[in-house]
């Protein structure tokens, strides 16, 4: 598993400019990783095959 010093995480270009409601994603080899930028390390967070993350942005950008 990756550890957050392992992963270069990114603010989704559709998250809020006053820092609400952000989403962080992380690319590594094989799997998309995503979680929510107030919480950083703390909070919950899930990573996904990167063939199911395309699968995700072609629906949600459709």
């Amino acid at each position: 598993m990756n550890t957050d010093s392992e992963l270069d995480w990114f603010k989704s270009s559709y998250s809020g400019s006053q820092g609400d409601d952000c989403v962080e994603v992380a690319h590594a080899p094989g799997a998309v990783h995503v979680r929510d930028s107030k919480e950083k390390a703390a909070g919950p967070r899930f990573a996904v095959a990167s063939s199911t993350w395309v699968d995700f942005l072609r629906y949600v950008t459709g």
